[in-house]
């Protein structure tokens, strides 16, 4: 048992991550969550899921309450339903803790009123060996980034164990290690890495559109140098809100798939806050992208057409 871990009820005496926001930014029972799942995914039209991807090796999915961005989040887990991954990498930033470097949870499994989402203990091992990634119990307890994405993956991918990553202090040093880690550690599994991010926070429509194309056209293009220039423009204070609150956790992952042998990217839809609430005037940017390798007879289209794709 790895000490510092709050206890639940896993076989050996593994820990058990309890939710942290069930019941009021997603149902806290199995039936109505359930439910709001299946609802979201099946409104995602046969047009969205028919992607042109042979192989997707990553995704970004915003992490938001689940009446707002989880029509979002449904295109990203649309996308790879069905498919097979040995394990699927979580990475997303801290919003509650200060640190430096990855916060990993090494054992055990994360509850969920879908019932648990187990830790591949293996590849978090080999994981820790990274000097970036570290063991930080605490940066995991109150962490909404990671836990909005079990609720799809654990609908779509139920077989799938996962390793939960948390960026503390999302600077260039930790975003290229952690992106070089993941890449050492994945070659040679059929891995499914999870970005964890909104984009703008709190503009007003208009003004987040322009900030949110940005990063659009960056992940469209498969360009995480440009997106990772693009959040250094930034002072560190204000990423979050021009940029992503997880810009960092989407250039690893970007850098990461890329080297796994990633070659394109789609945008798969975009929206904002104000969609569902009806307040434009202070909105957070949603984004569902998919990264990968096309079919041959896809990549002819798309390299005729233009690499960036219209979002939804």
């Amino acid at each position: 048992m790895m000490s510092g871990f709050e206890m639940g009820s896993a076989e050996r005496g593994e820990p058990v991550r309890p939710p942290a926001v069930a019941g009021s930014w997603y149902p806290d029972a199995e039936a109505p969550l359930r439910a709001a799942v299946t609802s979201h995914l099946a409104a995602v039209s046969d047009t969205d899921t028919d992607t042109p991807f042979r192989d997707i090796v990553a995704i970004i999915a915003p992490h938001a309450g689940l009446v707002y961005s989880g029509p979002v989040a449904a295109h990203a887990y649309q996308a790879v339903a069905g498919r097979a991954y040995d394990v699927a990498v979580l990475v997303g930033p801290s919003h509650h803790v200060g640190f430096d470097g990855v916060a990993i949870y090494p054992r055990g499994a994360f509850d969920t009123p879908l019932g648990p989402v187990p830790v591949a203990a293996g590849v978090a091992d080999q994981l820790m060996r990274a000097p970036c990634i570290r063991i930080h119990p605490t940066a995991h307890v109150r962490e909404h980034s990671l836990e909005m994405q079990l609720p799809f993956l654990r609908h779509v991918l139920p077989d799938t164990p996962i390793v939960p990553l948390v960026i503390g202090s999302q600077e260039r040093e930790t975003i290229l290690a952690l992106a070089e880690a993941l890449a050492g550690t994945l070659a040679g599994l059929t891995p499914l890495i999870v970005a964890s991010t909104d984009l703008s926070h709190y503009f007003d429509a208009d003004r987040a559109a322009s900030f949110d194309g940005v990063v659009i056209d960056y992940v469209a293009r498969f360009d995480p140098d440009g997106l990772l220039a693009e959040y250094e423009r930034y002072p560190a204070h204000e990423r979050g809100r021009c940029v992503a609150c997880g810009g960092g956790a989407a250039v690893a992952v970007m850098k990461a798939a890329a080297t796994l042998g990633a070659r394109e990217a789609r945008a798969l839809c975009y929206a904002d806050s104000g969609d569902v609430s009806g307040d434009k005037t202070a909105v957070v940017g949603y984004l569902a992208a998919a990264l990968g390798r096309f079919e041959p007879q896809a990549r002819r289209s798309q390299e005729s057409e233009g690499r960036s794709q219209k979002p939804c």
